[in-house]
This record gives structure tokens, C-alpha cells and sequence, in this order.
């Protein structure tokens, strides 16, 4: 392998179009440590985001580097061999994307922090796990969420939006949402991001694109990510994605694991690794009462899909409730959330939700304290009663 040609392809890639808008966690990014990673699925935008801070460098590219793992040119040569190369030919700053695709880039990483005067940033797979614990003092990880609502909108209508804090949603949501009513009218666009926004391709794709673009995010994770990062057995693939149909058509938290496993033809334990791959993947949220560790093996006390848009691809018959749960919980990604044995979810610990449509009742919550009902099909709350598409604009 010729430097001369990694330096071909990445030329190309800088030259290339990006994507002007930046989502929220760019600006939480902070770009002058030396050693940055970035976690998330497949099409969330974490490419994006490296293409975007590359091209905001003062740098000539002849300074940056920008290397996709999975490129057949690098061959056998390691990500220590490159950043070797590009050092000495006085690169400032060198991406890698894909990076899951080289074994033991992880001390290749800590190699490169110790030894090169080079900023590095790299990209991988949501279900990579840094197990390093060398690498994990050096590198600083920012884990990429799916498009917010708010996020979905400002692309979509090209307006700027305000977040807001937890804590201003659940206690000022009425001020909160008249606010965001008096510019726009989410409930609108509400059960369109739910079906084709939570992936920031939605905005150049019609429906008919979108669901093809969504289906290969679902098949390339599970096919390539998790096949490789798990060693999954590639005669059992068909059952993976049985298991996200499963999910689709059940009510959260009824699907009984062991009469799965008889009816896929698996045992238990093996069923349980797999479910823990398609967690790590970001296609399903695992929610426990009380996760004992890392426990890979403690039966999950409810399993929803990831994300409201996966319901759109993948069920015949969608099932309301868990699509409701999943879009409250995405918007959650940085809170700790927990099955609630009274209500629906227990967040940080201190709040509990109860999730449902416009007519939900107050009953299974009324006598708990710093207790909410979240109703979909209402733009405006009252007292503990908050509108479900407002969780969306957190981020």
C-alpha cells in the first residue's frame, strides 16, 4: 500500500459535500483533546461530524488525514503503520472511521497517544466496548444519539430551536410548550418523525428511500458489526432479525425469553448473548429494575425496540404503546433509566412516568410522589400531565 494513495482517497472525502447543519453534540464535543472517539449506529452521522470538524480546520490537506478502516487499500497494514506514516509526513490531525473493523485498535490507540504528536479521532460501532482501561484514561468517547424531534425539525423546516433541560420540561413544560407552539406546530410533524426522522438521511430521501437506506442500517449492524464484534454464528442471522420482529407486534416487557428460545430453536444463554448484541448494536433498549453489573445474563424486565423508526421498517402491525416507549426513552439517552414496577420508567432514580395516549388515566401514579403521565396526541400539558413529543427537545 502506497501512502500516496490513502492520501488520494481522503482528498476526496474532504473535497467532497457535507452537510452544513450541526446537530447538538457537536458543540458538546471538545476538539482539543488529543484523543476523541465517537460511538453510535450505523447512519446516525458520526462521519458527518468528522467531515464537518476536518473541513473547519485552519489546517492545508496536506495536514489531515481522513481514513475509512474498512478501505480494501490498507490491506495488512495497522492503523499504527498509517499514523507512523502520517506523522512523518507532518499530518496534524488523522480520523479513522469504521474503526472496529481493525483487531486491537485499541492498544494501536494508546501506541499512537503515547508516541505521536498527532491529534487522532476515530469512529466506531455502538456496540464497541473500549476494555482498555489504558485507553480509556487517554481517549475521551461522546456517544451519538439518534435525531432528536428538535433536530428533525430544524433540518427539515431549516429553523434554529431552543433545548431545554429536563428539569424544564417536567416542571415548566406549560410555559416550555407554549414557547415552541407559538413558532411552530409540533403535532404536525410529530407522527412523521416517528415514522422516517430519527436518521439525519431522512432529508434526502423520500419515504420509499428512507426505508431502504433504514433497512441496510439494520442489516449491515447486525451482518457485519455484530457478526464481527460478537462472533455470531452466520447460519444464525435469520434469528437476530426474528428477534426484532418478535419485538415489534408484542407490548413492552411480555415477551417470555424461555418460550422464545424453544420456538427459534436456540438455548436460553445463547438467546441472552444475542439479545445483549442487538443492545449494544442500538437496536434495542434493555430496561431492568435492578441491573445487577454487567450481568450479561439477568433477564431483561422489558425490551423495546431502539428507536420509533425501526417499528416503521419492521412491523406489519405496529404496537402503539412500545412505539410511545421507544421514542421517550431515545430522547432520554443520557439519563439513567430504569423499569418501574409502578409506571411505566424510573428516571435518574427519582422520577417516575407513565406512558400513554390522550386518555390515559392518572391511576396507576396517583399516590406517588415526583410522579408524571406522559400523553402522546396532546400539544399542551397540565400540572403533572406533559406532552410526549416535548421529551423531544432535550437535545
Amino acid at each position: 500500500m502506497e501512502f500516496s494513495r490513502l492520501v488520494y482517497y481522503s482528498n476526496i472525502f474532504l473535497s467532497s459535500q457535507y452537510p452544513k447543519y450541526k446537530r447538538s453534540i457537536y458543540n458538546k464535543i471538545n476538539f482539543n483533546e488529543k484523543l476523541i472517539g465517537l460511538r453510535g449506529a450505523k447512519g446516525i452521522g458520526k462521519t458527518t461530524i468528522l467531515h464537518q470538524y476536518l473541513n473547519s480546520l485552519s489546517y492545508s490537506i496536506k495536514e489531515k488525514l481522513y481514513i475509512s478502516v474498512d478501505n480494501p487499500i490498507l490491506g495488512d497494514k495497522s492503523i499504527l503503520d498509517i499514523a507512523e506514516m502520517a506523522y512523518k509526513r507532518g499530518i496534524k490531525v488523522l480520523v479513522f472511521d469504521e474503526i472496529h473493523y481493525q483487531k486491537e485498535f485499541e492498544q494501536q490507540l494508546k501506541t499512537i497517544y503515547d508516541f505521536f504528536d498527532i491529534q487522532v479521532l476515530f469512529s466506531g460501532s455502538s456496540a464497541i466496548a473500549l476494555s482498555n482501561s489504558d485507553l480509556s484514561r487517554r481517549a475521551v468517547i461522546y456517544d451519538i444519539p439518534i435525531l432528536s424531534f428538535k433536530e428533525y425539525l430544524e433540518l427539515k423546516l431549516d429553523v434554529s430551536l431552543k433545548s431545554y433541560s429536563f428539569e424544564d420540561i417536567i416542571f415548566n413544560h406549560e410555559n416550555v410548550s407554549f414557547e415552541i407552539i407559538s413558532k411552530l406546530k409540533p403535532l404536525k410533524y410529530f407522527d412523521e418523525y416517528l415514522d422516517y426522522g430519527s436518521y439525519p438521511f431522512f432529508k434526502n430521501s423520500n419515504k420509499e428511500s428512507y426505508v431502504m437506506k433504514l433497512i441496510e442500517v439494520i442489516n449491515k449492524t447486525i451482518e457485519s458489526d455484530l457478526l464481527y464484534l460478537f462472533n455470531i454464528d452466520i447460519s444464525n442471522i435469520h434469528i437476530l432479525k426474528k428477534l426484532l420482529l418478535t419485538l415489534c407486534e408484542n407490548p413492552p416487557g411480555s415477551l417470555n425469553l424461555t418460550s422464545l428460545s424453544r420456538e427459534i430453536g436456540i438455548n436460553v444463554r445463547t438467546l441472552y448473548n444475542y439479545i445483549e448484541a442487538l443492545s449494544k448494536g442500538q437496536l434495542i433498549h434493555l430496561l431492568y429494575y435492578n441491573k445487577k453489573g454487567n450481568a450479561i445474563f439477568q433477564k431483561p424486565d422489558k425490551i423495546v425496540l431502539n428507536n420509533p423508526n425501526l417499528f416503521t421498517i419492521l412491523c406489519q402491525n405496529q404496537n402503539i404503546g412500545s412505539k410511545r416507549e421507544s421514542f421517550f426513552i431515545s430522547q432520554l439517552y443520557n439519563h439513567d433509566i430504569k423499569y418501574s414496577k409502578q409506571g411505566d420508567y424510573k428516571i435518574d432514580d427519582k422520577y417516575i412516568f407513565e406512558i400513554g395516549g390522550k386518555n390515559k388515566s392518572k391511576k396507576q401514579i396517583k399516590n406517588l410522589n415526583n410522579s408524571f403521565i406522559v400523553k402522546d396526541d396532546i400539544e399542551m400539558g397540565f400540572e403533572n400531565i406533559i406532552p410526549l413529543w416535548l421529551f423531544g427537545f432535550l437535545y
